[in-house]
């Protein structure tokens, strides 16, 4: 099957396939860029960009980590990051990933729409008021993600009757994807929330709202896999995971091999401060949680709304926000790797180049 271009707004995809927004530092960009730069979307994770360049953007640390959400959320540091993104893709369409359970939401949309985000995309939350923060930049496109038809059609609804708008397109999130899940632990292992069962309602619910564009996301790994979804009725896929095995992923080298040396077995739903399910590799670190003799909890950063400044954190046994950080500078003690369930299939590093072909072509 060939591929028709993504039209997401005013923007066309030439390649329709969106790389996954991964932080803390995962994909920033060295990634993002490649990634537009050869027809895919590019798309830079705005968590954790105070550990940008080495904390250089971040204007006060604690225990060398950036303090409070205006620094973990750097905005100076979002604009050298696309900035640098934009030497290596040019023109070509650029997107931010920010979470809707952070704290700073609105404004750290603004930040990178100010940043030259021609894309938003937001998941971790209904999104119901994401066009409040754009107003001013009119051309920006905006992704929701969404788990099921029903939350499609409330955001709809919503944004319809508060800003007169639509979404541009949607990515539609099943349980087999890297990091925070929209799902119980129960709903991940059952059939009817599994990707290919969720495609098919998603893309009717969207095609009463005018035929919205459907991004299909999570545990997509070839180009069969991308077949399957476009035969199902969407318009596009989210890969994330397997463009950690690229050589510009922004992750340390110590995180993609975390990567190669994981097992099927490895790769596992732990609990997390967010108050969802996480996926990620078993490491170090989930033995220290299990034990309770891990890092003392301070919430430095003060990342997410739902950790209620830490408490939820103390509740499951480690920061998020810390142990990202960690991973991103390689630490294989105390780092957080997450991935999604196909990680461990991860055996070589290669070009972003020679993915996006092999994504397209077929191995």
């Amino acid at each position: 099957m060939s591929f028709k271009p993504l039209k997401i707004g005013k923007y066309t995809i030439p390649v329709p396939i969106v790389q996954g927004g991964m932080g803390v530092g995962i994909s920033w960009d060295q990634l993002a860029g490649s990634v537009s730069k050869e027809g895919g979307l590019g798309v830079i994770s705005s968590v954790g960009t105070g550990n940008y360049d080495n904390k250089s953007y971040s204007d006060r640390l604690v225990a060398n980590r950036p303090l409070e959400v205006e620094n973990f959320y750097s905005k100076k540091a979002l604009f050298a990051i696309f900035e640098n993104a934009r030497k290596i893709c040019g023109d070509a369409p650029l997107a931010c990933n920010v979470l809707h359970a952070i704290n700073d939401y609105g404004r750290v949309v603004r930040d990178a729409c100010e940043a030259g985000a021609n894309i938003i995309i937001t998941g971790a939350g209904l999104p119901t008021n994401m066009p409040e923060f754009t107003v001013d930049f009119p051309d920006v496109a905006l992704v929701p993600i969404v788990s099921s038809p029903k939350a499609l059609s409330i955001i709809c609804k919503r944004w319809q009757k508060r800003y007169n708008r639509l979404p541009d397109a949607v990515i539609l999130e099943g349980p087999k994807s890297g990091g925070h899940q929209g799902f119980t632990y129960e709903q991940c292992g059952m059939d009817e929330y599994q990707l290919e069962n969720l495609v098919r309602p998603v893309v009717e619910e969207a095609a009463l709202w005018g035929g919205i564009p459907v991004i299909a996301a999570g545990g997509i790994w070839d180009k069969n896999d991308i077949d399957e979804m476009m035969t199902l009725g969407a318009a596009g896929v989210q890969m994330g995971t397997r463009f950690i095995g690229t050589f510009e992923c922004d992750a340390h080298q110590n995180f993609k091999q975390v990567l190669l040396d994981a097992g099927e077995e490895d790769i596992t739903l732990m609990k997390s401060p967010v108050g969802y399910p996480a996926r990620g590799v078993r490491t170090n670190l989930h033995g220290l949680i299990d034990t309770r003799t891990g890092p003392a909890i301070k919430c430095i950063s003060n990342c997410v709304a739902p950790c209620n400044r830490g408490v939820e954190a103390k509740e499951v046994g480690y920061c998020v926000a810390d142990r990202l950080s960690d991973a991103y500078f390689g630490d294989l003690e105390l780092g957080l790797f997450f991935s999604g369930s196909n990680g461990y299939r991860i055996d070589k590093i290669i070009s972003v180049k020679e993915l996006m072909e092999k994504l397209t072509q077929g191995e």
